[in-house]
C-alpha cells in the first residue's frame, strides 16, 4: 500500500491501491496551492469505479497480478498437486505439509495452517478436496494480513528512507524502481549514494537517478554516514517529498558493517531528530529461509519499518512470505517480479495467497 499527502496533479491513470489515510480531508488536489494541500492532509485515493479511468487502472492492476501468478508458478505448482486426489484423509494433510514445507513455508507458518485447515474443514463438514484448496486460500490470506500496510509519504517532509540489505538481493535495483513508482505518483524524491563500498555502486545509482529525472546526492571515497546527513540537508533545503538513502550491502554476520549502518540511522537523526522515518530491508524472495534470518537479524539491529521483496519470478520459495508474517511479521510495502521498472508493485495478501496456490 502507498499512500502521499499530494502536492501535484493526479496521474491520468489512478492507482488503486492508494487509499485514503483515516482523518485526512479529500479535496482536488490541483484546486490548493502546495502549502494548502499539505495542510489539508491530501492523500492519493481508489479510483471511482463508475469513473472513466478506472477500468484502465482495474485492468493494469489485473495484469500484474498475471504476473505474480507467473512468477509463483514453480511454488504453487507443487502445493496444487496435493489437492488433485479424491478424498480429505491424513495423506492428504501429510503431503499438504511438505509441500509448504519446500516452497519454505517454514515449520511454524505449516503447523499454523494446517491446523486452521482442518479447523475449518471439519466446522464446514467439507468432502471436496478440491475445495479444501480455497479454505487454505483463506487461512493464507488471514496469516499474510499483518504484512499488508500502508506506507504514507509527506507526513514528514522529507520522508527520510533507509534501504538495507545483502549484496545481490537487488537493493540498488529496488531504489530504482521504488523512485519511479513514488514520482509517477506526483512525489519529488533525491537519492543518496552512501553505498561507498561496493565499486561502480554510484555509478549504478546515477544510472536510476538519470532515468527517473531524479537529483542525487553522491562523493566519491565519502563516508557513507557523511553522505547520508548531507542528503537529509539538501533534501529539506530542497523541499523534497522522500530522500531514499542507498547504504552498502552486507551479511548480518559482519558486525562490524552492520554497525556501520547503527551510525547511518544516528547521523540520519543529528540531521533530522524524527528521521529516519522509514527502514526498509530488500530480500531476495530466492533465498527462502536465508530471508527469513536476514530479516531477523536486520530487524534487531535496526528495527525495520518495511520490506522489499524481490525476484519472486520463477521462484519455488514463494512461501517465505508466511514465514516471515508468523515469526517477524514486518510489513512487505513492494514485491518485485521481474527487473522491468513497472515490475514493483505494493503487496496485497489476498493477491499474493492466491497466486501462490492458484
Amino acid at each position: 500500500m502507498f499512500s502521499f499527502f499530494r502536492k501535484k496533479p493526479v496521474p491520468s491513470v489512478p492507482d488503486p491501491d492508494l487509499t485514503v489515510v483515516p482523518n485526512a480531508t479529500t479535496v482536488a488536489p490541483e484546486t490548493l496551492p502546495p502549502s494548502a494541500a499539505r495542510a489539508a492532509g491530501v492523500h492519493f485515493s481508489a479510483p471511482d469505479p463508475t469513473s472513466e479511468s478506472a477500468p484502465v487502472a482495474v485492468s493494469a492492476r489485473t495484469s500484474w497480478t498475471n504476473r505474480l501468478r507467473s512468477g509463483l508458478k514453480k511454488t504453487s505448482a507443487s502445493i496444487a498437486a496435493v489437492f488433485t486426489g479424491t478424498k480429505i484423509d491424513e495423506t492428504l494433510y501429510e503431503e499438504l505439509e511438505s509441500a509448504l514445507v519446500l516452497a519454505d513455508s517454514g515449520v511454524k507458518a505449516t503447523q499454523h495452517l494446517l491446523e486452521d485447515l482442518k479447523r475449518r474443514v471439519k466446522e464446514g463438514r467439507v468432502t471436496d478436496p478440491a475445495a479444501v484448496k480455497a479454505i487454505l486460500t483463506d487461512g493464507l490470506t488471514e496469516l499474510l494480513a499483518p504484512l499488508e500496510k500502508t506506507l504514507v509519504i509527506g507526513k514528514n517532509r522529507p520522508t527520510v528512507m533507509m534501504v538495507v540489505g545483502v549484496n545481490g538481493a537487488g537493493k540498488t535495483t529496488s531504489i530504482g524502481k521504488l523512485t519511479r513508482h513514488l514520482s509517477y505518483r506526483g512525489a519529488s524524491v533525491l537519492l543518496a549514494a552512501a553505498d561507498t563500498f561496493r565499486a561502480a555502486a554510484r555509478e549504478q545509482l546515477g544510472v536510476w537517478a538519470d532515468r527517473n529525472t531524479v537529483e542525487i546526492i553522491s562523493h566519491q571515497g565519502a563516508d557513507p554516514a557523511a553522505v547520508s546527513y548531507d542528503a537529509v540537508c539538501a533534501g529539506k533545503a530542497r523541499d523534497k517529498d522522500v530522500v531514499l538513502v542507498d547504504t552498502a550491502g552486507r551479511l548480518p554476520t559482519q558486525l562490524h558493517l552492520m554497525e556501520e549502518l547503527r551510525k547511518i540511522k544516528r547521523v540520519i537523526s543529528k540531521a533530522d531528530p524524527t528521521a529516519p522515518h522509514e527502514i526498509v530491508l530488500v530480500i531476495d524472495g530466492n533465498t527462502g529461509q536465508n530471508a527469513l534470518t536476514q530479516v531477523k537479524a536486520f530487524d534487531d539491529a535496526l528495527q525495520l519499518t518495511g520490506l522489499i521483496v524481490t525476484k519472486l519470478d520463477g521462484t519455488a520459495k514463494g512461501g517465505v512470505l508466511a514465514a516471515i508474517a508468523r515469526e517477524r511479521p514486518i510489513p512487505v510495502y513492494f514485491i518485485g517480479v521481474g527487473e522491468k521498472l513497472e515490475e514493483l508493485e505494493t503487496f496485497n495478501a489476498r493477491e499474493f495467497a492466491q497466486a501462490l496456490l492458484s
